[in-house]
C-alpha cells in the first residue's frame, strides 16, 4: 500500500509539471457552476415516503417530478416523513387468517388490517409535499386495524 502512495505522489508531482493548479482551481469552479445551472431543469426520480397512519409506519415508493433544486433539498436535508390520520384516507377491510410458527393455518383466528387506496394515498401524499408533483405510488403494506 505504501508503494502504491508512493507511486501515486510521484505521478502527480510528474503530472503538475503539465497542469497548472490554478486551472484546476478553474476547472472546479466552472463544474460548480455548470451544475447549480443544471438545478434549475424540472427532474424526475424515485423516493421512499415514510407514512405514519395512526401510529403505524409504512414506506412509501413514489416517483416524484420536480425542480432539481427542491429534489436536492428533499434528498439531502428535509426529511420525507408524513403523518397522515386513517379518516382521511379510503381503504377497505380485509381479514386474513393466522398462520402459525408450524406453517398451519388457523381459521377461527383472523386478523383485519386496512388495504389503503393508492389513489388517496397519493392524494393524502401530495398534498403535504405541494412543490412535488407525485406522479405514482408503489406496492405499500396494509396496516393492521386496532
Amino acid at each position: 500500500m505504501k508503494r502504491f502512495y508512493a507511486l501515486l505522489k510521484v505521478g502527480l508531482q510528474g503530472l503538475r509539471k503539465y497542469i497548472s493548479p490554478v486551472f484546476l482551481v478553474l476547472l472546479g469552479v466552472s463544474f460548480t457552476l455548470w451544475y447549480i445551472s443544471k438545478l434549475n431543469y424540472t427532474y424526475t426520480t424515485d423516493f421512499n415516503i415514510k407514512v405514519k397512519v395512526d401510529g403505524e409506519r409504512i414506506v412509501v415508493p413514489c416517483v416524484v417530478e420536480g425542480k432539481g433544486t427542491t429534489l436536492f433539498g428533499y434528498g439531502f436535508y428535509a426529511s420525507r416523513r408524513a403523518n397522515i390520520p386513517l379518516s382521511e384516507l379510503s381503504y377497505e377491510v380485509v381479514e386474513q387468517p393466522v398462520v402459525n410458527a408450524d406453517g398451519i393455518v388457523d381459521s377461527l383466528t383472523t386478523i383485519r388490517k386496512a388495504h389503503i387506496s393508492p389513489l388517496s394515498m397519493q392524494d393524502a401524499i401530495s398534498v403535504r409535499f405541494s412543490d412535488l408533483k407525485i406522479i405514482s405510488l408503489g406496492e405499500f403494506a396494509d396496516i393492521p386495524l386496532p
